[in-house]
């Protein structure tokens, strides 16, 4: 299923040639043919024909490849090397971390002021970015440079697991997206679409409206994580999702009112297949599918997504029968669109 492949690969929102090139290597070996665009977007084209001569496809799905991460921002006269966030991190995950840095893959650890050297104030809450730093055991700023440069990208080194039908690791947002689109793409169908990989999903769904533009699609269903918030101190109306209840359809978020025939049809195809299922029930945040919905004359759109606790960390968790019926679900959906339209 790739999932730990992809989990593990380093792919910083404008940064994803790796994750590109194993999901390449995989249409390759398949025999699907695909292109990029001068973003950095990849299109896999399933068995695809033309509506017209403009290339325009009929049927999009699309998952983001980048994930959240970090860039260096300077280089310190010890050695240590400042950075800033790419995407929302939540800056208390942050300290003591294990990272990676550049495409050489210059292994570091996030460090601060030692808490004995803290002031009283310092302690009690999460140290903002400017006082952060990664330490690569360079002498000094020359040392440093050697093998680093400002500009360079920083992800976060963490090792994929399966545990007890729980997949834990980092990037699953939305690498597990990636992950349900390679799936999709070994099975066969009896007419034709086009998956997209994005970029930049997460600094402002840019790769998306790339995308959706060029395509210029007549319907399109973004695949997704999202947030489960099924904790113990979280009250249950704002658990958002919750693992092992099945994948997510979204009603509304901040990008997009999810266009009602392809929430009905999301729906028809679930209960049909006995498949489980559940509402986003938030209506922040946004996704790739607000982007595509306003292409040209505007897309009939919706997101169905992986449930996902501790997101945008380095172990993201998900349960393994959601991603799976997240897969039926779109399974169901290409073949219900392409028998009888939307």
């Amino acid at each position: 299923m790739f999932l730990k492949e992809l989990s593990e690969l380093p792919g910083v929102s404008g940064n994803e040639g790796q994750v590109r090139s194993f999901i390449q290597a995989k249409l390759s070996a398949w025999g699907i043919r695909y292109d990029c665009d001068t973003i950095g977007n990849l299109y896999a084209y399933k068995e695809t024909k033309f509506r017209n001569g403009k290339g325009e496809a009929n049927l999009m799905l699309a998952a983001h490849m980048d994930e959240v991460g970090l860039m260096v921002s300077a280089v310190e006269k010890s050695g240590h090397l400042r950075f800033y966030k790419v995407g929302g991190i939540d800056e208390r995950f942050l300290v003591s971390r294990p990272v990676r840095i550049g495409n050489a893959g210059i292994k570091g650890v996030i460090g601060a002021k030692a808490i004995h050297l803290q002031k009283k104030e310092e302690r009690g809450k999460p140290l903002p970015v400017n006082k952060l730093y990664i330490d690569i055991g360079a002498k000094d700023k020359d040392d440093a440079l050697k093998v680093v440069k400002v500009g360079d990208y920083v992800s976060f080194l963490a090792h994929a697991e399966e545990f007890q039908g729980i997949f834990k690791g980092k990037a699953l947002d939305n690498r597990a997206g990636c992950a349900a689109l390679l799936e999709i793409l070994q099975r066969d169908y009896p007419g034709s679409f086009t998956a997209v990989f994005t970029v930049q999903e997460e600094i402002g769904c840019r790769g998306a409206r790339v995308a959706a533009y060029r395509l210029n699609p007549r319907l399109a269903l973004v695949l997704e994580t999202t947030v489960a918030a099924d904790l113990p101190d979280v009250e249950e109306k704002d658990h958002v999702t919750q693992l092992g209840k099945g994948p997510a359809f979204t009603l509304q978020d901040s990008s997009i009112v999810t266009h009602p025939r392809v929430l009905e049809r999301l729906i028809a195809v679930a209960r049909e297949g006995g498949i489980p299922y559940q509402f986003r029930r938030y209506s922040g945040a946004s996704t790739d599918a607000g982007a595509i919905s306003l292409a040209h004359g505007g897309v009939p759109a919706g997101v169905i997504s992986n449930p996902c606790r501790y997101l945008h960390s380095p172990a993201s968790i998900l349960n393994l029968d959601d991603w799976r019926n997240q897969v039926e679900v779109v399974d169901g959906f290409i073949r219900s669109v392409l028998a009888k339209g939307l």
